[in-house]
């Protein structure tokens, strides 16, 4: 079945053309964009049983953008209360008003930007779905995830909680300027089970979980991870401290996409080379990692989590090729940061919801695969690691350094696994070099998409990243 576009967008698209209409008239540029997104949350551990009817991405609003002398501006709002275009046109001036007064009054700086460009287009999506979240029968899945969870624990002894949660999320989105009128709807789906380990005082854990563009239908494939998870937990209770040092590794395919993000993700993010704070810009067109290094970033990448047909800046999606066999060739960029240096933007203008600014924001941000395979990688390691478990990671967009905290590596001694499984990790290193020891990568590809990403310490949105298995060169403590 088709996501069902938004019945209270249809209604309010009318009123918001108005408004757009009117407000034209008295501004270089106008576009308004609406959202209408809900969705379920389900979290059950062995102490209690969560349900909600919203997720992180759950909204109902609109924001309006609008030029001026050289400045945007923004007023969001939530409630139209059946108020006319004309009327919500008056306020809306009024509002903006006041920010210039502010301004003008302060003596603030503005930083001038060109006009935004509008060429006509029209568009409708409604991406496939097995399930709608709206839909969903929540005893069912209060049932299968209690299942899950009371499975988890049954697997050891040693096991002390399995928490099983997933939430899905009906999105629908609405952009209109004067030549534009954008409509998508689509469902996003992600489902994790986390097992915790105890013994002696010593308490581990090891999660997994599945994703994709599509519906509930996705979370009973959940069952299948819990036996691998609770083995990983309970094997992580005799894990090993691991010798600082630079090892020959192998990354698997969610290591590799945590590599990826890290190291170009917000730092090619090229609203940070407006404000000069980013290597990446000195670096275009030279060397930053081996050949055997091609990374995509885009929403058209993969039918992910983060895929969609436009951005919040009524951008169409799109495939940027930002590494080429090692040489870098380009970063994303939002709508006004494009204007600003003089370049196209790529579809990556997001916002945390309606309320929020709109940022140059990661979607697919994936490594090619390759021609090797995992067992000739395994066998091409006199001593080393395979690294697994994504935990979190750091960049430093301004210096090139890079932080991965992983949750376990498997050892590697004369081309064979030993069985000997050290715990925590942390990789660290200068991108060009990690990226520039990279001598094999596997052809097959994953792309998880379990979290989210921050601008800093704010602004989450949606990602997913992914990659082969990797062999490199890296730094462990």
């Amino acid at each position: 079945m088709k996501a069902p576009f938004s019945n209270y967008l249809n209604e309010i698209a009318p009123t918001i053309k108005e408004l757009v209409s009117i407000l034209s008239a008295h501004y270089d540029y106008v576009s308004a964009l609406s959202t209408d997104s809900n969705g379920i949350v389900v979290a059950i551990s062995q102490n209690s049983k969560s349900v909600a009817n919203q997720t992180m991405a759950t909204e109902r609003g609109t924001v309006v953008r609008v030029r001026k002398d050289g400045l945007y501006s923004e007023y969001a709002f939530n409630e139209i209360n059946g108020a006319t275009g004309e009327e919500l046109a008056t306020h809306i001036r009024a509002e903006l008003d006041k920010q210039l007064a502010i301004l003008k009054k302060t003596k603030t700086e503005v930083y001038e930007t060109g006009i935004l460009a509008d060429e006509p287009l029209e568009l409708f999506v409604e991406k496939e779905t097995e399930l709608l979240p709206e839909e969903a029968d929540v005893k069912e899945l209060v049932d299968m995830f209690t299942a899950i969870s009371d499975k988890g624990v049954s697997m050891s002894e040693n096991i002390i909680e399995c928490i099983a949660n997933g939430q899905s999320t009906h999105v629908c989105k609405m952009f209109i300027s004067p030549n534009r009128f954008l409509r998508q709807s689509y469902v996003y789906s992600e489902g994790s089970v986390v097992v915790v380990a105890a013994r002696d005082g010593d308490n581990r854990m090891a999660y997994d979980g599945v994703s994709g563009l599509c519906g509930p239908e996705v979370f009973k494939d959940l069952n299948e991870l819990v036996e691998t998870i609770a083995k990983k937990a309970v094997d992580m209770l005799d894990a090993e401290r691991i010798v600082p040092g630079e090892y020959d590794v192998i990354a698997t395919p969610e290591v590799s996409g945590l590599i990826a993000h890290e190291a170009f993700g917000h730092g090619v993010e090229m609203d940070m080379f407006v404000k000069g704070r980013a290597l990446g810009a000195e670096y275009i067109g030279q060397r930053v990692g081996s050949d055997l290094v091609t990374m995509h970033e885009g929403a058209l990448c993969e039918e992910s989590v983060a895929a969609y047909a436009f951005d919040d800046e009524g951008v169409l999606a799109g495939d940027v090729t930002e590494i080429e066999n090692g040489i870098l060739k380009t970063g994303i960029c939002d709508a006004l940061a494009a204007l600003r240096l003089g370049t196209e933007p790529t579809g990556n203008g997001k916002r945390e919801n309606f309320a929020h600014k709109v940022y140059t924001r990661m979607t697919n941000t994936v490594f090619d695969s390759g021609t090797d395979s995992l067992d000739d990688m395994i066998k091409s390691i006199e001593f080393g690691y395979l690294l697994d478990g994504m935990e979190s990671g750091m960049e430093d967009p301004k210096h090139w350094g890079i932080q991965c905290i992983l949750s376990r590596g498997y050892e590697i001694k004369d081309g064979k696994l030993t069985g000997k499984m050290v715990s925590p990790i942390v990789l660290t290193g200068y991108v060009p070099d990690l990226l520039g020891s990279i001598s094999m990568a596997s052809t097959d590809r994953k792309v998880p998409g379990n979290g989210g990403c921050g601008k800093g310490h704010k602004e989450w949105v949606k990602v997913a990243d992914g990659g082969p298995y990797l062999k490199c060169r890296a730094r462990l403590g």
